[in-house]
């Protein structure tokens, strides 16, 4: 979340919320895991004590300052500092932390306009959750008042090259062994398809530029984020662009379908929209051009998991 998780949320083993417990010592009262905040409007009292977050454990509301907090009681010698780091190295274990996570900010964004806490955010009790509320009021008010009415789409172009229709001006394999040599035939075939590489990535570059501006037009606000490659990517080829756009909740289909007509009918080239989502992308004070760059509220692995 940006600078608003350095000055307002304290995610373990990050900022002076967090602690350390000595080794053999008693794990102590349970900390506050924190999915994400609302408004103390009773939108989202349904959802106390109804659904399971992370490893099951019931979600509750804290109030504070006008506002609501999403959280749930969880052990102390699991969440702490040093075991919260361990698990997060774990991708099984960080997977199953973060579908708990979007399951829980889901299911209250499915109620209300929510602001999505990034993953892991854990307090020591309820008092300082709420004692974060308050002393933020007036930055989390706003920020909510921006998001309402508006969910997040992610668009992705994609390149792939071993989906490219063969080039016209490729010499074919047969003739070029008639024609030449074994050692020039083969140095002429790596040419033929380094050249068609690059003109796919040309093309594939022109097609990012026509969708971003076309999605742009139609979007509050823009997060760029780090493409997506190997396992991350979920997907075959090389992820060029990945973007977040923030878009009016009844505009989404206009936003797909114009997104889509953009993307050229170029062989190799695939642009992905998804979503909508909870507006993970902007939970963090809008500029004054309603843009920013960052790698995302809760990082690649976060992101994964969601899309």
């Amino acid at each position: 979340m940006g600078d608003l998780a350095s000055e307002a949320v304290g995610t373990v083993g990050a900022g002076p919320e967090a602690t350390r417990r000595p080794a053999g010592s008693p794990a102590g009262p349970p900390m506050s895991y924190v999915y994400g905040i609302g408004r103390d409007d009773g939108s989202l009292e349904r959802l106390a004590d109804t659904i399971g977050g992370v490893d099951g454990h019931g979600v509750r509301l804290v109030a504070g300052g006008g506002l609501v907090a999403l959280t749930s009681p969880v052990p102390r010698d699991v969440f702490d500092e040093a075991a919260l780091r361990a698990q997060l190295e774990d991708l099984t274990r960080l997977e199953a932390i973060a579908r708990a996570h979007h399951a829980v900010v889901d299911a209250a964004f499915a109620e209300a306009v929510v602001l999505p806490l990034r993953l892991a955010t854990v307090y020591l009790d309820d008092r300082r959750v709420a004692d974060m509320m308050a002393h933020h009021h007036a930055r989390f008010t706003e920020l909510l008042a921006w998001l309402d009415g508006h969910v997040e789409l992610g668009v992705k172009v994609h390149a792939d090259p071993e989906a490219m229709a063969p080039s016209g001006t490729a010499v074919p394999a047969a003739t070029a062994s008639r024609a030449l040599s074994p050692g020039r035939a083969y140095l002429e075939q790596r040419r033929q398809r380094r050249r068609s590489t690059e003109d796919l990535y040309r093309a594939a570059g022109a097609v990012a530029v026509d969708v971003t501006d076309v999605a742009r037009a139609h979007a509050r606000a823009t997060a760029v984020h780090r493409p997506q490659q190997g396992e991350l990517s979920g997907r075959r080829g090389v992820n060029l662009t990945n973007h977040a756009y923030l878009v009016p909740a009844g505009d989404t289909e206009r936003f797909r379908a114009e997104v889509e007509a953009a993307a050229r009918s170029v062989p190799g080239v695939r642009v992905e929209v998804t979503g909508p989502w909870a507006p993970y992308s902007f939970a963090a004070p809008h500029t004054a051009e309603a843009e920013r760059t960052s790698e995302g509220a809760g990082g690649d692995e976060d992101e994964a998991v969601r899309r």
